[in-house]
């Protein structure tokens, strides 16, 4: 392994056997300090010097090293989870991979949140329904059917809107609802009430159609990560190609998805695969997931290492899906804990992405970008139509659809307002901090300078050029006045 990491989760460890008092306390304040670092997830080798070599343990320096960390997490609140074990030499001496997980005291569990992207064709939606609703696919589409929003999508396939279909992990990395169909047993509220680890797969339109949704998506809904899923017969389409530009484009870690591989023959695999090595340039290491092994190494880098891992899945067999849970219960959120307190720091800034009205109350959902709301609180929200932010109060909050008393910067929320009118509240408002004095204009005029790559289109950016400008979940129109140093940029460029 390489050398233990001065900042980040990862913890190594040679043996933890019988520390006195003083060390005890020294571990505690360690694995604590781990887990702030990992966002309430850490991860501990056990047999590993600090340099990264693998000497092991015996079975019984392993078992009681074993008993001081379960006293260490006992001590913090935290879970336990052995991931693997490794044989090291011919003398039965072991290494042990570790996660250990504690739900921070301001939320309920570790939200991860991933957009799939990809063409309209390659099966996104039945995949999201077969890994969220627990069932496989009959091979006719019927595991998407739960995800689609419209009839209309039921009726041509594709996908036209942005939805949101969620996975539990409890804390042993088991599925939450895995075995049964979530109508009959299951509801979103009772799956997120009874797990450690939340992961919300933000599904994107792939057809050409709605680009612009699929770009609103990445931008406004702050995935962690990016799945993008190819088909194994048909292989890397050019709408696949410009979602994996757009991806670039956000800088978002990677991970590739080949479904549909009961139906391809061992050359269309074969040349899909080449294609998507083709295609990624960067990172240098493109590594079929091919073993459980494999999966936990890929997923407790959390995309760090230059690494991105591909899984071939099959919605109908099942085949390859385990690799995949296994991957995303280990893959730990983005966001560092420094990145984190940071922005909590900062003034409240909430986005509203979603307005519902219950009980002539508005309740908005969102992103909280920066700062903390909690339960009680006096924001300013607009603009409204006459350029004017109201005070409104927040009366609850909801994550994952359950009670709560405060909400984090970096988490997603509802929150139930009072103090406004309901039907003037609209998408794309912002809740904002009373000391800011927030202020808005019909009309203004602004210059900004930035860095622009062209991803697609033989055209290019010129001078004169009319785009949309995606910041945040606000679009709006812009015009190119000029391009430093040349008359245009081309996507060659």
């Amino acid at each position: 392994l390489p050398s233990e990491p001065q900042e980040g989760n990862i913890e190594y460890k040679l043996k933890l056997i019988d520390p006195n008092q003083e060390r005890f306390k020294r571990l505690v304040s360690q694995m604590q300090w781990r887990l702030r670092e990992g966002l309430g997830e850490a991860i501990y080798e056990i047999g590993v010097e600090d340099s990264g070599l693998l000497l092991g343990l015996t079975p019984e320096e392993l078992s009681l090293s074993m008993v001081t960390l379960r006293r260490m997490a006992r001590q913090l609140g935290a879970s336990l989870t052995v991931i693997r074990e490794k044989c090291i030499g011919e003398a039965g001496r072991k290494v042990a991979e570790v996660l250990v997980r504690k739900v921070p005291d301001d939320q309920y569990s570790i939200e991860l949140r991933i957009a799939v992207l990809g063409s309209s064709d390659v099966g996104k939606s039945t995949l999201l329904g077969v890994l969220t609703r627990g069932q496989l696919d009959n091979g006719r589409g019927c595991a998407r059917l739960n995800v689609f929003r419209h009839r209309h999508e039921v009726y041509s396939g594709k996908t036209s809107s942005i939805s949101i279909q969620t996975m539990g992990f409890d804390s042993h990395g088991n599925v939450v609802d895995g075995t049964c169909t979530r109508s009959r047993d299951y509801d979103d509220e009772d799956i997120c009430s009874q797990s450690s680890k939340i992961v919300n797969f933000i599904d994107l339109a792939g057809d050409q159609r709605y680009i612009h949704t699929t770009a609103f998506g990445l931008s406004g809904y702050c995935p962690h990560y990016v799945m993008l899923v190819v088909s194994a017969f048909s292989g890397l389409s050019a709408m696949a190609e410009e979602h994996l530009s757009l991806a670039r484009a956000v800088d978002l870690p990677l991970l590739l998805v080949v479904t549909k591989t009961d139906l391809a023959t061992p050359q269309q695999l074969s040349h899909t695969l080449a294609s998507l090595r083709a295609a990624l340039t960067a990172p240098p290491l493109k590594k079929v997931v091919e073993t459980e092994d494999d999966a936990i190494t890929a997923g407790s880098g959390g995309g760090q290492d230059a690494v991105v891992p591909i899984f071939l899945v099959s919605s109908v067999t099942g085949e390859g899906l385990d690799l995949l849970k296994r991957f995303l219960f280990v893959l730990p959120p983005k966001m560092t804990a420094k990145e984190r307190e940071k922005s909590e720091q900062d003034v409240a800034q909430f986005q509203v992405d979603e307005v519902f009205h219950v009980e002539e109350r508005v309740v908005v959902g969102g992103l909280l970008t920066s700062g903390v709301i909690p339960h009680g609180a006096t924001l300013m929200l607009g603009p409204f139509d006459t350029c004017d932010f109201r005070a409104v109060t927040v009366e609850s909050i909801h994550r994952h659809k359950v009670p709560c008393r405060i909400v984090c910067a970096g988490q997603s929320a509802s929150l139930c307002l009072t103090g406004v009118d309901t039907a003037a509240v609209r998408k794309g408002m912002k809740l904002l901090a009373p000391e800011t004095k927030p202020f808005a204009s019909y009309y203004f005029q602004t210059f900004v300078q930035a860095r622009v790559r062209v991803v697609s289109g033989e055209c290019g950016v010129g001078r004169g050029c009319e785009l949309t400008a995606h910041i945040g979940n606000v679009r709006q129109t812009v015009v190119v006045v000029g391009v430093l140093g040349r008359e245009r940029i081309r996507a060659t460029d």
